[in-house]
C-alpha cells in the first residue's frame, strides 16, 4: 500500500531540521520504502524548508505509522503535525503502481 506522509515543522525549528537532516536521509535510505520525498518550502524569495512530504510503500497503515514515528526528524521533535493518508499514483514517469 502507498501512503503520503505530510509533516509540518514547528515554528523556528530550521536549526533542528538541519542538525537532524543527515540522520533523516540515512533513515530513508536504510528503510527502503520511500518512493519519493522532499521538503515543503516557505514562500520567501530564498525558500527554506518548513516540512516534509514523503510517499512510501509499506504493508499497511501500522507500518506507515511506525515508519513516520521512527524518522529521526520525528524523534527529535521537529514536527508540529503529521498526517498519513492512503494514496495511489495515477500519472507520472516515476510511478511504480501496485495494489
Amino acid at each position: 500500500m502507498q501512503f503520503v506522509v505530510t509533516a509540518f515543522d514547528k515554528e523556528n525549528s530550521l536549526d533542528l531540521r538541519m542538525d537532524t537532516r543527515d540522520a533523516h536521509l540515512a533513515y530513508l535510505n536504510e528503510v527502503g520504502v520511500t518512493l519519493i520525498a522532499g521538503p515543503l518550502l516557505t514562500e520567501e524569495e530564498t525558500p527554506k524548508p518548513r516540512g516534509s512530504v514523503l510517499i512510501i510503500e509499506v504493508a499497511d497503515r501500522a507500518a506507515a505509522e511506525a515508519f513516520a514515528a521512527n524518522d529521526p526528524y520525528a524523534k527529535a521533535g521537529l514536527f508540529d503535525k503529521v498526517t498519513i493518508r492512503r494514496w495511489i499514483g495515477a500519472v507520472g514517469s516515476w510511478l511504480s503502481i501496485s495494489d
